[in-house]
């Protein structure tokens, strides 16, 4: 954590508050949303096709508009789409805990995705500017301001729950609020290269979409993405089925949050020092793709005999399946973004990551989709193994394409140095840069 701590202290304000920024806002985000479900349908007594639909606008309001966020970053400026999210978060928490007829509720959680499609895109574009010629250190440490956040959120919202999720919602909308203050305050203000361009919004997308390199890693990246998202789906699903209890999903939640805030930057460290962007993300699939198989080794195991040992012994695949997937994500994610600016160039930087990220989602719903089919055949024909192979697959699929891509020289190589000049950077007046979050 010493590590941590002084590569955050060498990074300068901008890049400070912006980390502050996304632990603020996954805290907020993760003590409220784990919980929604359960409110929904237990207080409010919803039937459980209305809470998916509420759920699933939220998720469709902020995957559909990341591209329209991040454009609007680019033109306006980051701090003004990082404001406005802010905003419509503590519109849309205050809501959800207040709210009881069921437009209300959609227009709250449409709010809520809304918000996050605007400051997402708007933060890592921010991060990624003001980084200059550190881009992957300042992902790195990003990283752990994210887990750090989905750590603590949860603890507390369990917390307040324990009142009422009213003040779950009341609380998280009020971290929201002051979060918005303080940034309004102190982020620094950072003009758009994109403003001073006479092209339309519609001529930015049009470059964005014929960018090829681009979007073959963007298609190459999305597999990725869906088995990354198992820490969520699958894996607690393996867990309940061994184990009969929640305990071991909580176990699996904090290994692979811990395992980030602890080992990241100087698993990022480490491996800059031997490898290029492409060949450490090459490596982090392949290990990606390795993580399943010890799940898939012992996929027939069956239901664990009561008592600790047995639990521990029937539990510890699917913890070294989290490990392993864990420190590929960790592998991954600070040159995975790094690419993409380097893909990018230094004017649509957050288009560019607002098409990623629904690029991203899209795969991970068709992902999802696809896996929950998997484990219900695997249980209809009791081959368990199957599901994990084929993410075990993906991930060497995910491997080979972004393999090729770096062979065949579409990959831009921008660790160790910056995507431009630091004297090209324009910068407001009023005061130094920012940027924007995976």
């Amino acid at each position: 954590m010493n590590g941590t701590l002084a590569q955050v202290r060498s990074f300068n304000r901008p890049v400070r508050l912006l980390l502050i920024n996304q632990l603020s806002i996954n805290i907020g985000f993760y003590m409220l949303m784990p919980y929604l479900a359960g409110y929904l349908s237990g207080t409010l007594a919803l039937a459980a096709w209305t809470v998916g639909l509420i759920l699933g606008v939220r998720n469709l309001s902020q995957q559909g508009m990341f591209l329209i966020g991040g454009s609007l970053a680019d033109r306006l400026g980051p701090k003004p789409l990082i404001l406005a999210g802010l905003g419509l978060r503590v519109a849309g928490f205050a809501l959800l805990g207040f709210a009881t007829s069921v437009p209300v509720l959609i227009a709250a959680s449409l709010l809520t995705g809304l918000a996050g499609a605007l400051f997402n895109p708007a933060v890592r574009a921010y991060l990624a500017a003001e980084a200059g010629e550190r881009k992957t250190e300042a992902f790195a440490v990003f990283n752990v301001f994210y887990q750090a956040g989905i750590l603590i959120g949860p603890l507390v919202g369990l917390a307040l729950l324990a009142a009422d999720f009213r003040w779950v919602c009341a609380v998280a909308a009020l971290l929201f609020l002051g979060l918005l203050i303080m940034q309004a305050r102190a982020l620094p203000a950072r003009s758009s290269r994109s403003a001073q361009s006479r092209t339309s919004m519609l001529a930015d997308w049009r470059q964005v979409f014929t960018n090829r390199p681009f979007l073959l890693f963007s298609l190459a990246m999305v597999g990725s993405y869906v088995l990354n998202f198992q820490v969520y789906l699958a894996l607690p699903m393996r867990v309940r089925e061994v184990t009969g209890g929640e305990t071991g999903v909580a176990v699996l939640f904090a290994i692979s949050g811990l395992l980030t805030v602890v080992g990241q930057v100087r698993l990022t460290a480490w491996a800059k020092k031997r490898w290029t962007a492409s060949a450490a993300i090459v490596r982090g699939l392949w290990l990606m793709a390795a993580a399943f198989l010890p799940v898939a080794l012992t996929a027939g195991m069956g239901r664990a005999a009561p008592g600790p040992a047995s639990a521990a012994l029937y539990l510890a695949p699917v913890m070294l399946s989290t490990v392993l997937l864990t420190l590929a994500t960790m592998l991954v994610y600070p040159f995975e973004m790094t690419t993409i600016v380097g893909l990018a160039g230094p004017r649509l930087v957050g288009t560019y990551y607002g098409l990623y990220n629904t690029i991203a989602g899209v795969g991970i719903a068709a992902g999802n989709l696809l896996t929950g089919l998997a484990l219900d055949a695997g249980r209809t024909y009791e081959t368990p193994a199957v599901t994990w192979l084929l993410l075990t697959a993906t991930g060497a699929l995910c491997a080979y394409a972004v393999w090729s891509l770096s062979r065949a020289g579409r990959l831009a190589e921008p660790a160790g140095r910056a995507t431009r000049p630091a004297a090209e950077q324009t910068v407001d007046t009023a005061a130094p840069p920012q940027r924007s979050t995976r």
